[in-house]
């Protein structure tokens, strides 16, 4: 009896709690928040008024190139100049032994003075004779002969002052100077080298190229004011801007291309013949241009993609035109108005008509 209480007892207990147990299992639980829009950089699109540059592969030369050959041959006793060290016109780079030119200058030195005591002894003859044969007192064909013999004479001391003064410059000629203000080269000619005309014993190049005015009668096709950069082999830019020169008359049928002509100064001799760099211009003037950064665009099939957010901030695709390139900076010529924003980063997973979160792009700074 007693035990059938009690399982009675805790029986009625478990029926009483199940119904409870079971309404607050079927509760409805509260809906979880939907995800933020995605945060994604954008930039308005500029309207500026902006340059656009061109760039040539350039080949620097001096702007005079003077070689430096002896006038006379002889041997090299002496190089007076440090190799690839400025030097100044006139400045004397080389000399050559004189000894056999100084010979040859007392020779004709001579030879001038038997020249003009010949001279002096027919003009006598001449002055003497010519009132004998007026009186008949000689004959006529003597004082002939005394007038040939001068004229004679005069053409052997011209002929022998003509050689003096070439003695004369020989002798000069030993003593090879510099043609121009300029960076001298190295030597190809060395002490004791028997040389001549032909040798060659070295180069140099003008340095006050800065000095060179005007464009040589040719139209530049670039903006004058702004000048030319010359980015060097290394990258870095020549901190002096140059001036255009000249353009060659016609195109190289090789290579499609023409020549052009400009100088940079080089005060400091940092640039030598036979560099390589490249030459920067500005070759025109973009008004009003839309500008987006390089980084929003991207190819399809040959075309270009710009991703647009709109005021609503939803996010479309659109097909573009672009122009040139100006450093990170693209022109857009047809496809986008001034102020519309564009997607820069973070769309790419961004469906078209999805909401995007923008936030400003900050264009990175150079060499990021």
């Amino acid at each position: 009896m007693t035990k059938g209480v009690v399982h009675s007892v805790v029986g009625g207990l478990v029926l009483a709690v199940s119904p409870w147990l079971l309404v607050s299992c079927e509760h409805p639980r509260a809906a979880s928040p939907p995800p933020p829009p995605p945060e994604v950089a954008v930039a308005a699109v500029l309207a500026q008024t902006v340059p656009v540059a061109s760039e040539w592969i350039a080949t620097l030369d001096g702007y005079v190139n003077a070689q430096v050959r002896p006038q006379v041959s002889g041997y090299l006793i002496k190089r007076n100049y440090h190799e690839g060290a400025v030097v100044g016109k006139g400045d004397v780079l080389f000399e050559i032994d004189p000894r056999p030119f100084e010979a040859a200058l007392a020779q004709a030195k001579a030879q001038l003075a038997q020249a003009e005591a010949l001279l002096g002894r027919t003009a006598r003859d001449v002055e003497r004779d010519t009132p004998l044969a007026r009186e008949r007192a000689i004959a006529q064909s003597q004082l002939d002969n005394d007038t040939q013999a001068n004229l004679a004479a005069q053409a052997t001391v011209q002929a022998a002052t003509a050689a003096l003064e070439t003695a004369q410059l020989n002798v000069g000629f030993t003593k090879v100077t510099s043609l121009v203000d300029g960076v001298a080269a190295i030597a190809t000619g060395q002490i004791g080298d028997l040389v001549g005309p032909s040798t060659l014993l070295t180069t140099e190049y003008l340095l006050m190229a800065d000095r060179i005015n005007g464009t040589g009668g040719s139209q530049q096709p670039w903006d004058a004011r702004a000048g030319l950069e010359l980015i060097l082999s290394d990258g870095h830019v020549y901190p002096k801007k140059g001036s255009f020169v000249a353009a060659d008359r016609e195109m190289d049928p090789k290579t499609g291309t023409i020549r052009l002509s400009a100088t940079f100064p080089n005060p400091s001799n940092l640039l030598r013949p036979g560099q390589y760099g490249r030459v920067r211009a500005n070759t025109r003037t973009l008004i009003d241009a839309r500008l987006i950064p390089q980084r929003a665009v991207s190819e399809l099939q040959g075309g270009y993609l710009a991703r647009v957010v709109g005021p609503d901030n939803r996010i479309s695709t659109r097909a573009i035109t672009v122009g040139d390139r100006l450093g990170r900076m693209w022109v857009v010529a047809k496809g986008l108005q001034p102020g519309e924003r564009v997607a820069v980063e973070g769309a790419q997973s961004v469906k078209d008509g999805g909401l995007v979160t923008p936030k400003p792009f900050v264009l990175p700074k150079e060499g990021e």
